[in-house]
């Protein structure tokens, strides 16, 4: 029993040191200086995704810090969007600032909260946010299932609004990076998604 003991215990410390952990912690510094890039489509041609009508309603990109990840799995919302990611940029995506910060996700909505404001609370607003991921293609499905809390990722797609075709039912993302509370996410239709920065520290 004992020797079955070190072996497992052995097994458990490789897991770690080869990336088994669900978190990353980047050297402090290391930051996304780059604000997210949103451009209005003027005339937005629908097309059908998984039974639904998916409207384009911008283009988007950005280059964030994984704040939190959460995986959903009942209602319409999961058949889509099975993964949100809490994302963060500019001094949100300081590891320095993030250690300060608690962060938290369910119901879809993202939250966090602080003993003492490193950094002031209109930045932590407005430097983050929480996202609703649409994995247009199977590989980025696979992608964010491998996608862990503090890497830096990149992406590229479209801000969407999203109808039932034969119910009175609709999910629309924010168009602005300035709101909180309820319809304050970013719905992105991911047509690129990678991993840029993992190492930890």
């Amino acid at each position: 029993m004992g020797r079955l003991w070190i072996v497992g215990f052995m097994i458990f410390v490789l897991w770690k040191l080869t990336g088994g952990s669900d978190l990353v912690s980047l050297q402090p510094g290391i930051k996304v200086v780059d604000i997210p890039v949103q451009n209005a489509i003027k005339e937005p041609e629908p097309f059908e995704f998984k039974g639904y009508k998916i409207t384009p309603l911008a283009d988007f990109k950005l280059q964030a810090k994984v704040l939190a990840k959460e995986h959903y799995h009942l209602g319409k919302e999961s058949e889509l969007s099975p993964v949100d990611l809490a994302l963060g940029w500019g001094d949100m995506s300081d590891q320095q600032v993030v250690d300060q910060i608690q962060f938290s996700q369910s119901g879809r909505w993202y939250r966090w909260s602080v003993e003492q404001f490193p950094i002031p609370r209109r930045a932590i607003e407005t430097q983050s946010a929480n996202m609703h991921m649409v994995p247009s293609e199977e590989w980025i499905a696979k992608q964010l299932d491998n996608t862990k809390e503090g890497q830096i990722v990149a992406l590229k797609g479209f801000l969407v609004r999203i109808d039932a075709k034969e119910q009175q039912w609709h999910w629309q993302s924010s168009l602005t990076r300035e709101d909180t509370g309820g319809g304050a996410c970013e719905l992105i239709y991911l047509t690129d998604f990678q991993i840029i920065e993992s190492k930890s520290r």
